[in-house]
């Protein structure tokens, strides 16, 4: 017990390093997040005992460098390039300006919400639906006086509502193949349990909304200019990879901007050079997270986890509280729904094979506790993705996430309250 604690203290360092001295200091601009993980990953490669000192800095560098992170910083990279072009270049600003257009403003919460859901149900990917709509949420926060922090959170909740229901999810893939269901099947449990919380965060956004006040003054449409946004959106629709959507989205910009005149070559390089070097943050938070979380796995930190939890299971219930449990604990050790699902999937399996759970019950509660997780802890991609596009901190977003919330809760008590009853 000792070791596995040991394993996993460099998460508790970093936990109490920023959030915990952020809140006593009541300010989250205290602490940068980037010194917490700097510092909490050091502290993991000072305990990770038994090897030299340079295979554990070779370990945390695998870790960072891992194809996952790799991926993430790419994304990273190009996120930045096209919302720098595309700001300067008026893409956001005619966007918005068309948005607060089509909708009124008393809808303007709501309505950003049910078309989140949409997009992310229809591209399967959080992360990308973040990318699409972010600046264009914190562009309509400004315009009508509203909380970016909480129109972001819009967009952020409304991401997981496709990550996880869409057949095109990767851990909607990944639920089903390890529990060995239909996705079909996963999908009609799992929009019991998450449907009325999507509703009851929808009707509440309604309200909320009520109290918004248009602009005195609509900018006009730019028709040509707002080509690059719904690109984007129509391209990941029908599946293209996130990469060649935002290279896709790219070019546009800086063909649309250099027709327009809104820059030239040199003022195209330029914003995109600015727009990746303002990811820079969120570049250094993803490798540090990914190499501190595998000197963590190496120590065996997720097997402790995964072995006390399964160490005390008595009948349906407690089975598919441990399932739900343990994927929530793995995920804030590696920061990645899909790895969670993936690292814990197979013992899952056994778990509900033995005590009789439903597979697609299972494989709901796998994807459903992920999401839930993945959408609040502050050095996941999606959260700190929001935060950099919307020039916030992710801790700023946390407590406007509605929707992560009661996905949780209604996760919680769909075990606890055997429904749907029919797999349950």
């Amino acid at each position: 017990m000792k070791k596995g604690l040991i394993a996993l203290s460099p998460l508790g360092v970093f936990i109490v390093l920023y959030l915990v001295t952020s809140i006593i200091a009541g300010d989250f601009y205290k602490v940068p997040i980037t010194v917490a993980f700097m510092v909490s990953s050091i502290y993991a490669v000072i305990i990770h005992q038994g090897r030299p000192l340079k295979e554990r800095i070779d370990t945390f560098s695998r870790g960072a460098a891992s194809g996952q992170m790799m991926l993430m910083v790419w994304i990273f990279v190009l996120a930045g390039a096209f919302a720098n072009s595309a700001k300067i270049m008026g893409c956001i600003d005619a966007t918005v300006n068309l948005t607060l257009l089509c909708l009124p403003p008393q809808m303007l919460l709501a309505g950003l919400f049910v078309a989140t859901c949409f997009i992310s149900i229809s591209i399967g990917t959080s992360v990308g639906t973040i990318v699409a709509l972010t600046p264009i949420a914190a562009g309509v926060a400004q315009q009508t006086g509203t909380d970016v922090a909480l129109m972001t959170a819009v967009v952020v909740g409304g991401s997981f509502f496709g990550d996880n229901l869409s057949f095109i999810s990767d851990t909607t893939i990944v639920a089903t193949s390890t529990q060995g269901c239909r996705l079909s099947d996963k999908f009609r449990v799992n929009s019991f349990i998450v449907a009325p919380a999507a509703l009851i965060v929808c009707i509440i956004y309604f309200l909320m909304g009520s109290d918004i006040q248009a602009p005195q003054q609509i900018g006009s449409v730019e028709w040509v200019k707002v080509i690059p946004y719904l690109t984007v959106l129509i391209t990941a629709i029908f599946g293209m990879n996130v990469m060649a959507v935002l290279t896709l989205g790219i070019l546009l910009t800086g063909g649309i901007g250099l027709l327009t005149g809104a820059f030239d070559v040199f003022g195209w390089m330029h914003a995109m050079g600015d727009g990746i070097v303002g990811m820079g943050e969120l570049i250094i938070i993803t490798m540090m997270a990914g190499g501190m979380l595998e000197l963590i796995k190496q120590q065996g930190g997720i097997d402790f986890i995964i072995e006390r939890m399964t160490r005390h299971i008595h009948g349906k219930r407690g089975a598919e509280l441990s399932i739900g449990t343990l994927v929530a604990l793995v995920d804030v050790c590696t920061a990645n729904n899909t790895v969670a699902i993936i690292t814990v999937g197979g013992i899952a399996k056994q778990i509900g094979d033995r005590y009789g759970v439903d597979n697609k019950k299972a494989a709901s509660i796998l994807d459903t506790f992920s999401c839930f997780v993945q959408g609040l802890i502050p050095y996941g991609a999606q959260l700190l993705m929001a935060a950099g596009l919307a020039a916030l901190t992710p801790t700023a977003i946390i407590p406007y996430l509605y929707y992560p919330f009661a996905i949780g809760i209604a996760a919680l008590l769909s075990i606890l309250f055997r429904y749907p009853r029919r797999y349950s």
